[in-house]
């Protein structure tokens, strides 16, 4: 007589992606119908400085545009970063869980980083200097996560990940972030001459630092 052995079968649930990427697109159609102008601005963002020279008051920073444009940011990053795990076998790009947790520490990461550098700007008396950075970064990170959004989608719905994607994604955020830095230390010189030591110590200890630490970390885990 046989004996046969009853095994559960776990299945992933798959749907909550396509709720994800529903999501983010929605969030993106909402921007763009309620601050059209604006978008339209900011969609040209990598061609001309318009949307900068516009939109460059500090103030700008805690709009509904900027916020809403965040979630689609950390939707899109920690989906990417989530495919980059799989693929490289340390989960699958279909657990909600490691979602969950990649996008709770990106969120806590920007946010602490940001409180930060709130305090430090404010002690130094670089305040107005560190706001139109931020809204610098904000600006050109959150066009990288738009960008980010499509490439997540064909990639988690093809098998087109490799490490030249992983590769290609990497060096075009180094290249927006150190653009960022070039136009910043353009446009603020003015600022930047009385302040520079600052400055240097602001870019070693709350932009290469805090990454540096990250990477650390994740390689040791």
């Amino acid at each position: 007589m046989k004996n046969y052995e009853l095994l559960p079968r776990i299945v992933e649930n798959k749907d909550w992606i396509t709720l994800i990427f529903i999501f983010a697109i929605a969030l993106v159609t909402i921007t763009k119908a309620v601050f059209e102008k604006r978008f339209n601005d900011f969609v040209n963002l990598l061609f001309n400085n318009k949307y900068i020279k516009i939109y460059k008051d500090p103030s700008n920073l805690m709009t509904w545009f900027t916020v809403l444009l965040f979630f689609v940011q950390m939707i899109s990053f920690a989906f990417f970063i989530q495919l980059v795990l799989s693929y490289f076998g340390y989960t699958t790009k279909t657990n909600w869980i490691t979602y969950i947790q990649i996008t709770t520490f990106l969120a806590f990461f920007v946010l602490s980083k940001y409180l930060i550098e709130k305090i430090i700007a404010t002690s130094f008396d670089t305040e107005t200097f560190i706001e139109q950075f931020n809204l610098f970064k904000v600006s050109y990170r959150t066009y990288m996560g738009l960008l980010l959004l499509p490439v997540n989608m064909i990639l988690y719905y093809t098998n087109f990940m490799n490490e030249y994607v992983i590769l290609s994604v990497l060096i075009a955020i180094l290249i927006i972030n150190l653009v960022t830095y070039l136009m910043s230390l353009r446009n603020y010189q003015k600022l930047l001459f009385g302040k520079l030591f600052y400055f240097i110590l602001y870019i070693c200890a709350l932009e290469i630092a805090p990454y540096f630490f990250m990477y650390y970390f994740i390689t040791k885990q």
